[in-house]
């Protein structure tokens, strides 16, 4: 599986952006698609999860503010964060999990990675 991200960039607070991720080279769709993101000082953190049925989860710190969703027919899967706040500065990356052992919360239980799209919120 090949993963892919965009729309990341620089917006001031109480600002939205879309990020997208573009899946390809896959035998078969993977079971969990998600979206964690990264700081320099802070461990990899789940932002969102989407099963192939479509049942969303989010961490704690964007719920009510980021929504993920998905679009089979393209092989893409959407975060649209709205309200942002400078906290939500980070590497965004998205990740596809073809199995269910282990947390769905933990990143190391994701076996694909994309490369990052940066997010910079300025207040």
């Amino acid at each position: 599986v090949q993963l892919v991200e965009s729309g990341g960039g620089s917006v001031q607070a109480g600002g939205s952006l879309r990020l997208t991720c573009t899946a390809s080279a896959y035998s078969r769709s993977p079971l969990y698609m998600a979206w964690f993101r990264q700081s320099p000082e802070k461990e990899r953190e789940e932002v969102a999860i989407i099963s192939a049925e479509g049942t969303t989860l989010y961490g704690d710190s964007v719920k009510d503010r980021f929504t993920i969703s998905q679009d089979y027919a393209k092989n893409m899967v959407y975060l649209q964060m709205n309200s942002l706040k400078p906290e939500d500065t980070a590497m965004y990356y998205c990740a596809a999990k073809d199995n269910y052992a282990g947390s769905l919360y933990d990143p190391t239980t994701y076996a694909y990675w994309g490369q990052g799209t940066q997010v910079t919120v300025s207040s």
